[in-house]
């Protein structure tokens, strides 16, 4: 039916449904589960199958409950996985009540599971149904809930009740100051400059959107050839500078090197236009021409930090272009150059989500780092919120201090033009990868670039999975590349110092195009991809120089490290 301006009703509702859909759901999860579910309406057999299996189960957990009633000390037919730690304490088998409402849990997170994966739709879709079920079934364990929390009920019977009222305070204060989530770290617990990023250094350098930080030489002589680091700018700089024993930067003064650093500003709204290729310009290029000028060295050792990384092959690429040689080496530290398998980022990164971020950058000119932070947190939702939901809030407790959670709250807001432009480029159209990526006018050939990289990525990282990861060593197809995998996740896999846990794999550098061919022949060792870095870096650091000045007669010491910029809110 058309209206009397002669327009059609059903063009002019559906954008507007689609508006509002947008703003309850903006990463379209809801959308995304109904088509997936509708999928599993045509598959009659394969829901029958999965219910028959989940009643299976409950008949078996069942008469395994009646046996512990009576006394008998018979398994269920679900156990919680190996790392879950959240059913540790004993009442979960001791008790007939506790042990049969954990079954059922278990269970009912295996026949959601189950239906999930049957879903035939779309790889985007899979995602983010898969993410949205993951976050229904982590809030809805019982850990999470007082009553059916045996080690709070515990804490509040030891306790007088205590627990629960400095448990009820925390959780009044996170709603109030922390956006209704729980903190990882105590505010006081961590100061930066004093506790961490805490490496001796002086600001040698500052523009309008870094400052460039030199660091103070603890060795008699150097390496002639500087390093570089290139940190990613949704974070501070000091993931490379944590706690002291804990410091990339430490580690590699105290082997004799000269380390430079970026320090980003953090953006404003009169930041708005400031675009990808400043923060190639006014970033890394411009810190090479300062220390060329305070080194007297005519090449670099680059060290680039998840988007850092992303810069730094850029970079490299745009200096081939030019016929400039001042990169000898790049190291790149969990960082995707291919977003081909960009992981569980893709249902964040598809046309609907993409909307919705331009959107809300629109008004402040800005993306705030709360929304990007809050999307990575619930990407493990166990680990950095119900885990903190039952410390702080049910168990009435301080989080312990942690240097990588203190660092990790402490984000950094994204330009309105840069960050529309990088995600659009690199997550939708891949285009460096693709040779069609255009910065500051050159057009980027990844094949170009010769020199020598070591690519780390961590085997547990959730943000950059290892082997999209592992693709830099085939879109940089003539470098030299040394692929090294590393323990634990996307931050913990970079603060990796020595200890007795800690582990790397390495292989053969004639690196296959199949992460999966490269893991089969390759070799596990004991202790820290640090240690292996060291030594490739040595091999490429040059002659051993006396250390240069801190700093030179165009470029003199502005302030100590950490600087300005890190301390921007």
């Amino acid at each position: 039916m058309s209206s009397s301006n002669g327009t059609s009703d059903g063009p002019e509702k559906r954008p507007a449904l689609d508006s509002v859909l947008s703003q309850i759901d903006p990463l379209g999860i809801g959308r995304a589960s109904y088509e997936a579910f509708s999928s599993l309406a045509a598959k009659p057999q394969t829901l029958f199958a999965a219910g028959a299996r989940f009643m299976t189960g409950m008949l078996a957990a069942a008469s395994a409950t009646t046996s512990r009633v009576l006394g008998e000390d018979v398994e269920g037919p679900e156990t919680p996985g190996r790392k879950d730690r959240r059913f540790a304490d004993a009442t979960w088998k001791g008790n007939p009540a506790y042990f049969a409402a954990l079954q059922g849990y278990l269970l009912w997170s295996k026949l959601l599971t189950e239906l999930v994966e049957a879903a035939e739709v779309d790889e985007i879709t899979h995602e983010k149904v898969r993410f949205g079920t993951e976050v229904v079934v982590d809030a809805l364990a019982p850990t999470n809930f007082l009553i059916t929390n045996p080690a709070a009920q515990k804490r509040a019977l030891e306790t007088g009740g205590l627990s629960l009222f400095r448990g009820a305070r925390t959780f009044i204060d996170d709603l109030a100051t922390n956006g209704g989530l729980p903190r990882h770290v105590r505010k006081d617990a961590f100061t930066v400059g004093k506790d961490l990023a805490v490496s001796p250094g002086k600001v040698v350098y500052r523009n309008a959107l870094m400052e460039l930080i030199q660091y103070a030489p603890t060795t008699e002589t150097v390496h002639e050839v500087p390093i570089l680091i290139s940190p990613p700018w949704i974070n501070k700089y000091y993931i490379v500078d944590m706690a002291p024993g804990r410091s990339f930067v430490e580690w590699a003064v105290n082997h004799g090197h000269t380390v430079f650093c970026i320090s980003y500003h953090n953006p404003t709204s009169a930041d708005r236009d400031v675009s990808f290729d400043d923060y190639l310009t006014r970033g890394p290029l411009a810190a090479l021409d300062v220390i060329q000028d305070i080194t007297g060295s005519d090449q670099v050792n680059m060290v680039g930090i998840c988007l850092g990384g992303t810069l730094t092959a850029m970079m490299q690429s745009y200096l081939a272009e030019k016929g400039d040689d001042r990169v000898r080496s790049a190291t790149f530290l969990n960082t995707l150059t291919d977003f081909s398998d960009p992981g569980r980022l893709a249902a964040f990164t598809d046309e609907q989500s993409l909307a919705y971020m331009e959107e809300a950058m629109a008004g402040p000119g800005y993306l705030e780092s709360s929304q990007m932070m809050n999307t990575f947190t619930f990407m493990r939702s166990n680990d950095l919120v119900w885990n903190y939901v039952v410390n702080n809030w049910l168990m009435g407790q301080d989080p312990p201090p942690f240097d990588i959670l203190s660092w990790n709250g402490d984000g950094t807001r994204m330009p309105e033009r840069m960050h529309s432009f990088y995600v659009r480029s690199c997550y939708r159209e891949n285009a460096f990868a693709n040779g069609r990526m255009k910065l500051a006018g050159v057009t980027l050939d990844p094949g170009k670039v010769k020199d020598d990289i070591y690519v780390l990525t961590a085997q547990e990282d959730h943000i950059t999975p290892w082997k999209g990861s592992y693709l830099t060593t085939q879109v940089l197809k003539n470098a030299s590349p040394h692929f090294v995998l590393s323990s634990s996740g996307h931050i913990a896999g970079i603060i990796n110092p020595p200890t007795p846990k800690a582990w790397y794999r390495t292989g053969d550098d004639d690196l296959p195009a199949d992460p999966d061919a490269w893991f089969a022949s390759s070799t596990h060792h004991a202790g820290s991809w640090w240690e292996d870095w060291a030594e490739w870096i040595d091999t490429r650091g040059g002659k051993m120089v006396p250390p240069p000045a801190m700093g030179s007669e165009e470029h003199p010491p502005i302030e100590s490290a950490p600087g300005s910029y890190v301390l921007e809110k």
